[in-house]
């Protein structure tokens, strides 16, 4: 991933909706029973994230097509959006697979690095970790409160005394990325900060700095069970290493080099096979045990930051910068199965269901596209919303989907409810 930018800050202030409305009373927004948004309000027409256009001066239809027109989709490989059109398939737009349920503005989505949107993580139905900023908070749309899980604005220092573990702890963590499941948060940091808190234990766990690399900073982790029931993670770094951690001890138990930084690796169904995608247009698939390349991926024009693996352990996908998602079949990875488009830049996040049958990607700001994978991924549901994208997660049960939405005036969590009705 870019680290040119100083502290790697979010650059683009012109695309926030502050500046379509800057003689409103933003204190409004600050009033959760005023500002949040229900069902039965969206239904009766009331904007889904309560921006009162007739007030604005400005029509949505009309601020839409401003924001396609000028949004910048930031590129490493100059033109790569352009040039990656030619292979991408139409889809059919309309469909609903999910449908809104609530707009929470109470819940301040962050976003710390421009590249890096795993900052949104469901772990029920009910229940969502998000960054809110300097803050790993717990929402519950199930009560509509939110509670903070894990401050890192001090000093933050484990409780606990495993070999490695960095038991001065760390101060000011600026965190780029973090992932939930099982009651384990793994917080990344800037500076190759790893953390490690149980949730339903008091402080944190663990500390490490996985590199001291001047290029150190923490892309992605991932939390997974091994076949014997062993909780790991893994952690992709901008050092060109990627490192699995045993959770038990806190030991890590495997350290892979790659020839570029790592942006975003995803672990097979079946434990045997690492998608690894980073700051080079090509992608590799590697033997999670030794790290070997499999097979190299051909097709995107850009840097990769997103990949995700279908519940079937035979097709995965990878998002790029160059606009477009890659579908692929480890049977035949001699082309993608299908190749998706996104309207205004970066394909940032994906996410499949636990069943299968939907497969979610969020571009960086404003979309958020359903694909139904039975249907050759030709139909689409298109979530549309202005704002920067946080993070995606659906819950495991597939009944709900969250959004993450940064913005310093609407910034919120999006809810939608799975559909039960559809034929």
């Amino acid at each position: 991933m870019s680290s040119h930018r100083d502290e790697a800050e979010y650059p683009a202030d012109e695309y926030e909706m502050e500046d379509v409305d800057d003689d409103m009373d933003e204190n409004d927004c600050l009033n959760n029973k005023i500002s949040d948004t229900s069902t039965a309000q969206a239904t009766r027409g009331t904007d889904v994230q309560g921006i009162p256009w007739d007030s604005c001066g400005i029509t949505r239809e009309k601020h839409r097509q401003t924001r396609l027109e000028q949004y910048n989709n930031y590129e490493n490989i100059p033109h790569s959006g352009e040039g990656s059109g030619k292979d991408c398939q139409p889809t059919e737009k309309g469909a609903s697979y999910y449908e809104f349920r609530r707009n929470s503005r109470s819940v301040k989505s962050t976003i710390l690095h421009f590249q890096l949107r795993n900052l949104v993580w469901a772990t029920s139905k009910h229940d969502v970790y998000l960054l809110s900023h300097f803050s790993v908070i717990h929402w519950s749309s199930l009560t509509c409160t939110k509670h903070e899980v894990l401050d890192v604005s001090g000093h933050v220092a484990p409780s606990e005394k495993h070999p490695g573990n960095f038991l001065e702890g760390f101060t000011q963590t600026q965190v780029s990325t973090l992932a939930v499941k099982d009651n384990l948060l793994v917080v990344g940091g800037f500076q190759g900060e790893l953390m490690c808190k149980h949730l339903n234990q008091q402080g944190v766990s663990f500390c490490s700095r996985a590199t001291h690399d001047d290029n150190a900073i923490t892309n992605a982790v991932e939390i997974y069970v091994t076949p014997s029931g062993a909780v790991h993670f893994t952690a992709s770094h901008n050092d060109c290493g990627v490192r699995d951690f045993d959770v038990e001890k806190y030991q890590l138990s495997k350290h892979f080099h790659f020839p570029w930084p790592v942006n975003h690796t995803s672990l097979s169904p079946d434990g045997k096979l690492l998608t690894i995608v980073g700051d080079n247009p090509e992608g590799i698939l590697v033997d999670s045990s030794s790290g070997k390349t499999v097979a190299s991926l051909h097709g995107h024009l850009d840097f990769s930051f997103a990949s995700a693996w279908h519940p079937d352990g035979f097709t995965f996908a990878t998002g790029n910068q160059d606009k477009t998602c890659r579908v692929w079949d480890v049977r035949n990875l001699s082309k993608s199965v299908a190749v998706l488009k996104g309207n205004l830049g970066a394909i940032r996040s994906i996410r499949y269901t636990s069943d299968g049958k939907y497969m979610a990607i969020a571009e960086p700001a404003d979309f958020v596209h359903l694909y139904d994978i039975k249907s050759g991924f030709v139909r689409e549901q298109e979530i549309d919303f202005f704002g920067e994208i946080s993070g995606i997660s659906f819950s495991p049960d597939t009944e709900s989907l969250f959004i993450g939405v940064w913005d310093r005036t609407y910034g919120s969590l999006l809810e939608y409810g799975r559909r039960t009705n559809l034929h």
